[in-house]
């Protein structure tokens, strides 16, 4: 989606697009709370790199039949 019609989403850990006349690319960005510091998005877009994905709650037992 990345072209002239798009930005980057208003969130500022978020790298997804969003239209022009948008400001965040979905619920979860547009009510991200500021009190605390992010390091990842939580958007869920899977184009989303900065994206906590639920791997991470996977013992260490089960990524490594991965």
């Amino acid at each position: 989606m990345a072209n002239q019609e798009t930005k980057k989403c208003a969130h500022i850990p978020c790298l997804c697009d969003v239209a022009k006349d948008q400001e965040y690319c979905g619920e979860a960005c547009r009510d991200a709370g500021s009190e605390d510091v992010e390091i990842a998005c939580q958007c869920g877009h899977p184009a989303c790199p900065l994206t906590v994905r639920s791997i991470a709650f996977f013992s260490a037992d089960e990524l490594a039949l991965w």
